[in-house]
């Protein structure tokens, strides 16, 4: 079902430039930002009415409420509010300080955030919506030496599964979309931060790289088909993963933390005292 009208962040690379792309081929309008226009000033070229392509930084929660105001009035709707801006602390837990960290989570968790506030009232007022966040698979996998970029998923997901619940009466919905392992921009000095090291950890995050080289990387080309499909659903998902090799980790994993919980249940429910 085309004739959406799309607002996305981070269009610049990665997967908002793959879906900003297919969305406007496919007919549908989108209102495209970045932190710098120059990446993004292509698709009005290509694309001219039918896309209108803003200047955001996510963390500047004033013009996060000016752009999504402009986006709304310009097109007379917002039908999808996809939340995608975001970047990866490559750091031990040890390594980071706490600026570093706090500016991941303005980027990755309040910059989503200032952008689904400053698009509800909007969408309450017109009836509905779709609100998508790009989490990963990692929302649910954590993976050493990106710690606090997975932490900021968790966090990421939490949030949105309460938003579901909350905003369900005003008929909007809400799906987290899980992307696996894709060669995207994404492992791109562009996308990716480095706190300063530590020689205690060179050996460690050697391997750890070493180990990356060999993760089997989707094609982003591949994903349009099948992110229309869910966004043209009656009933689209919560959670939604994208790539062949998610739901395979994922079972794995969960699988091991309910081995864990069910081998200390005695001593977990002996925790609970006498109810009165």
């Amino acid at each position: 079902m085309a004739g959406k009208i799309w607002f996305i962040t981070g269009t610049s690379r990665g997967f908002g430039r793959v879906w900003t792309e297919a969305a406007l081929q496919r007919g549908d309008k989108v209102v495209a930002t970045a932190r710098k226009l120059p990446g993004i000033e292509d698709f009005k070229e290509k694309y001219g009415e039918n896309v209108l392509t803003l200047e955001l930084d996510v963390t500047n929660e004033k013009q996060v409420n000016e752009v999504v105001a402009r986006a709304h009035a310009h097109f007379g709707r917002l039908d999808i509010v996809l939340n995608n801006a975001g970047y990866s602390l490559v750091s031990t837990i040890e390594e980071a300080n706490a600026d570093e960290v706090r500016a991941l989570y303005e980027t990755n968790v309040i910059g989503p955030v200032a952008v689904i506030k400053a698009a509800l009232p909007l969408l309450r007022k017109q009836g509905g919506g779709h609100i998508i966040g790009v989490s990963s698979n990692l929302g649910h996998v954590v993976l050493p030496v990106i710690g606090y970029y997975c932490s900021s998923k968790w966090a990421f997901e939490a949030i949105h599964e309460s938003l579901a619940a909350e905003v369900k009466p005003f008929n909007i919905k809400v799906t987290i979309i899980e992307p696996g392992a894709y060669a995207t921009e994404f492992g791109t000095q562009e996308s990716l931060k480095f706190a300063a090291g530590l020689d205690i950890y060179a050996d460690f995050k050697q391997q750890f790289f070493g180990q990356l080289v060999s993760f089997e990387r989707g094609n982003p080309a591949a994903t349009p088909p099948s992110l229309f499909k869910m966004v043209d659903a009656d009933n689209p998902p919560l959670r939604f993963n994208i790539g062949s090799r998610n739901l395979e980790g994922v079972r794995a994993v969960y699988a091991e933390r309910l081995a864990t919980w069910e081998a200390w249940d005695e001593v977990s429910r002996a925790a609970q005292g006498e109810s009165n």
